[in-house]
């Protein structure tokens, strides 16, 4: 019966989700210098994960440069794991993952709350936390969590110059936040080919304006969303992933792998070369800088271009 009513709500929230009147309107954030550099050249550091979770996330921050540039002490970063569905990881975030990263967050001075608002049908996001145990390992660290659907008002109406999109509505504590970390899951995607960071975004656009997105050219859309603001730091969870299918379920693989970034397209590039390397059916471009996703992002100045990144390894 639990079942039936959670297919019932995840309906109903799908259907009759929709932005509400009178929200603000705002410009889009000023674009941030990508501070993971080395000698000035934008950096994506790749770690092979061993039995130290917390070590290899610290590893893979280290080699961009250290948390020290992320934030000042006190500041407030907002972090955006990837809880779309009730599903196991990587069909969401692994909860091992999000609590090593908040832990070196916070050791570092960060004021950490967490941010989320669940996709399609798995609606309403609280009960999709709930089963996944979120609300538990916040609680015992400490750190807010933001139900942006929670939040019926608290929107922004941010406009963008995208030539698919020209707004967008997001949350407002994402819009303000100091500083925003990202952490997607690396899988394909039946709709927008694959979710990786640029797809983490969509996660932020209002439920009431996802369902619209996806009527075409879904995955330039994908990439314009992140034309509102872009993350401050990525880390993506390649231990496994899935080559097919995908968002919720897949082909699983294991690739054992951390990837890190302060550019989107560099580390979404770097992660379908993994995806690609597996024999799988799926809708990945052969070569990743083809995939619509990746070309609308460099077109709107998103990440850098081929050859334009350097891969550190440790």
């Amino acid at each position: 019966m639990s079942t039936l009513m959670d297919t019932l709500r995840g309906i109903y929230h799908f259907l009759m989700d929709r932005r509400p009147d009178g929200l603000p309107v705002a410009p889009a954030k000023p674009r941030r210098e990508n501070v993971w550099r080395q000698d000035n050249v934008p950096l994506v550091s790749r770690v092979k994960a061993g039995p130290d979770l917390r070590g290899s996330v610290a590893r893979s921050i280290e080699l961009l440069g250290g948390l020290d540039r992320l934030a000042a002490a006190g500041e407030t970063v907002m972090v955006r794991p990837n809880f779309n569905s009730p599903d196991p990881f990587p069909g969401s975030t692994d909860l091992n993952f999000l609590r090593v990263v908040l832990e070196l967050l916070m050791e570092a001075g960060a004021r950490v709350v967490v941010g989320e608002s669940s996709g399609g049908m798995w609606r309403p996001t609280r009960l999709t936390a709930a089963k996944l145990g979120v609300p538990e390992l916040l609680a015992g660290m400490g750190v807010e969590l933001v139900i942006f659907d929670d939040r019926a008002k608290d929107w922004v109406r941010v406009q963008i110059k995208g030539d698919y999109l020209k707004e967008v509505t997001v949350p407002r504590a994402a819009y303000e936040a100091t500083r925003l970390v990202y952490l997607p899951c690396m899988k394909t995607h039946k709709l927008a080919r694959f979710s990786l960071s640029l797809k983490l975004a969509v996660g932020l656009v209002h439920p009431g304006e996802r369902r619209a997105m996806h009527r075409r050219e879904l995955e330039r859309k994908v990439a314009e969303v992140n034309l509102f603001r872009q993350p401050d730091l990525i880390i993506m969870d390649g231990r496994r992933a899935f080559v097919s299918g995908g968002p919720d379920k897949g082909e699983l693989v294991e690739p054992g792998i951390i990837l890190a970034s302060g550019d989107m397209v560099a580390i979404d590039v770097e992660a379908l070369k993994v995806l690609l390397s597996y024999r799988a059916r799926n809708r990945l471009t052969a070569n990743p800088w083809d995939a619509p996703q990746v070309a609308t992002a460099l077109r709107h100045g998103l990440g850098v271009g081929e050859n334009g990144y350097r891969v550190v390894s440790g």
